[in-house]
C-alpha cells in the first residue's frame, strides 16, 4: 500500500473523529476514486499512480471552479476550492516557475529538439520528472515558448 494512501486513511479517521464533515467527505471521495482506479487496474496502485489520480481530481475541480465562477455560483466554486486544498495536501511540494523553466531547458537540451515539431520528444522526457509537482498547462506553455511555438 502506498504511503500517500496510508496517510489519507489516517487523516480520514482523524477527520471523522473531529466531525469535520467537509474534509471527511472530500477524503471519502478521494478514497473512492483511488479504489475505482485500483479496480480498473486489477492490482494495487503504485505511489505514482496514486499521485496521478490526485492530480486528475485537482484538474477536474479547477475546471469546475472556472465554470462555477462564469455561472456566478461562488458558493459552489468555494466548495470546489476547499476540496482542492484538501487534495493538494497529499501531493509533493510544487515546483516553482524557475524550477520548471530549468527542467524544461534540460529536457529540450537532452532531447535535441529543434522546433515546435519536437514538442512530443521534450514532453516525453519532461512529464515523468514534473508529474504531480508542476501544473501541466504551465509546463506545456514553457515548452512551446522555448521551442518557438505560439
Amino acid at each position: 500500500m502506498s504511503e500517500t494512501l496510508l496517510r489519507i486513511d489516517g487523516d480520514m479517521k482523524l477527520a471523522m473523529k473531529a466531525q469535520e464533515k467537509e474534509r471527511t467527505g472530500t477524503l471519502r471521495m478521494v478514497k473512492a476514486a483511488l479504489q475505482n482506479r485500483r479496480i480498473e487496474k486489477r492490482a494495487d496502485l503504485s505511489e505514482e499512480e496514486v499521485l496521478g489520480v490526485l492530480v486528475s481530481m485537482i484538474k477536474q475541480r479547477n475546471d469546475s471552479v472556472e465554470q462555477f465562477e462564469k455561472g456566478g455560483r461562488s458558493d459552489l466554486a468555494d466548495r470546489e476550492k476547499n476540496e482542492i486544498t484538501v487534495i493538494s495536501a497529499y501531493l509533493p511540494a510544487q515546483m516553482g516557475e524557475d524550477e520548471v523553466k530549468a527542467a524544461v531547458a534540460e529536457a529540450v537540451a537532452a532531447s535535441g529538439a529543434q522546433g515546435p515539431k519536437d514538442m512530443g520528444k521534450v514532453m516525453a522526457l519532461l512529464m515523468p520528472r514534473v508529474k504531480g509537482r508542476a501544473d501541466g498547462k504551465l509546463v506545456n506553455q514553457l515548452v512551446r515558448s522555448m521551442l518557438g511555438g505560439a
